[in-house]
C-alpha cells in the first residue's frame, strides 16, 4: 500500500502531492514500483498537526480520487480519513475502495462501510485484544492494524510489535504502517529522510510476525524486501 498525502503538512514531505498532476504522476509510479493499492489521505494525523475541517479535507482528496479513477481506473485505491461523511461521500462518488480509519472509528463509520460492503482498515491503537470483545465487527470486511505511532510511545510501538502476531488468531488481514515514522528515528537520532534501510528492518520483522500488508512510503524497496522474505519462505 503506497502512501500519498494531498495535505501541505505530512510529517514527510516526499509523500507531500500538491496538485492532480503530482498525484497521477505518483500513482503511476506506485504502480510502477510493484504497488498494489494507492492510500489517499487529506488530513495530516501527524503529532501536533493541526486537524483539517470537513470541507478542507473534501477539497483535497475529492480531484485526487477523480483523477486516480481517470488515469488508473482499475487501481485498489485506499482512503485515509476518520469522518464518515469525508467516507460516504467518496464511496458514492468513485466506487469501491479500502477506507483506512486511524481513529478506530464509531458507529456513524461502521454504518458507513457496512452499507457500502468494502473493507475497513480497523486502527487497534495498541489493544491487540480488542477485536474479542466487539464481536459486532465480525460483520465487517476487516483488515487489522496495530496502530504503530498512535500508541502513546516509543517503548509502547516496540512493545506492541513484540506482540503483534496475537492477531493472527483473528485471521484476518493484518497492515503495519511503520515507514519512516518515529519509533525508527527516534531511536536510532535521525531524521524521517534518512529512515529508509531501518524502516526495511522493522518491514521484515512484521512480515516475520504476521503482516499481510504493508503500508509505505517507499514501494521499491518495500517491494524488494517482500520478494527476498517470500524467497526465503520458499528455501
Amino acid at each position: 500500500m503506497a502512501i500519498g498525502n494531498v495535505t501541505p503538512d505530512s510529517f514527510y514531505a516526499s509523500s507531500r502531492l500538491s496538485d492532480t498532476a503530482d498525484v497521477v504522476a505518483w500513482a503511476r509510479a506506485a504502480i510502477a514500483d510493484g504497488a498494489d493499492i494507492l492510500d489517499i489521505g487529506g488530513c495530516s494525523t501527524r503529532p501536533n498537526s493541526v486537524v483539517a475541517n470537513e470541507q478542507t479535507e473534501w477539497e483535497r482528496v475529492e480531484p485526487a480520487l477523480a483523477a486516480i479513477r481517470e488515469a488508473l481506473p482499475d487501481t485498489p485505491l485506499s482512503l485515509d480519513t476518520f469522518r464518515p461523511e469525508i467516507a460516504r461521500r467518496a464511496l458514492t462518488q468513485f466506487g469501491p475502495m479500502t477506507i483506512n480509519d486511524i481513529s478506530g472509528g464509531d458507529e456513524a463509520m461502521y454504518a458507513v462501510v457496512r452499507e457500502f460492503k468494502v473493507p475497513y482498515i480497523w486502527t487497534l491503537r495498541g489493544d491487540l485484544v480488542l477485536p474479542e470483545r466487539h464481536p459486532e465487527m465480525n460483520d465487517i470486511d476487516l483488515i487489522l492494524d496495530p496502530g504503530f505511532g498512535f500508541i502513546g510511545s516509543t517503548e509502547a510501538d516496540y512493545e506492541c510489535m513484540r506482540k503483534m502476531e496475537m492477531l493472527k488468531a483473528y485471521q484476518r488481514p493484518i497492515l503495519v504502517g511503520v515507514s519512516r515514522k518515529s519509533m525508527i528515528w527516534r531511536p536510532l537520532g535521525i531524521r524521517p529522510e534518512d529512515c529508509l534501510s531501518a524502516t526495511q528492518v522493522l518491514h521484515l520483522y512484521a512480515l516475520q510476525h504476521g503482516a499481510n500488508i504493508l503500508r509505505v512510503h517507499d514501494v521499491r524497496a518495500a517491494v524488494q524486501t517482500v520478494t527476498l522474505y517470500e524467497r526465503i519462505g520458499n528455501l
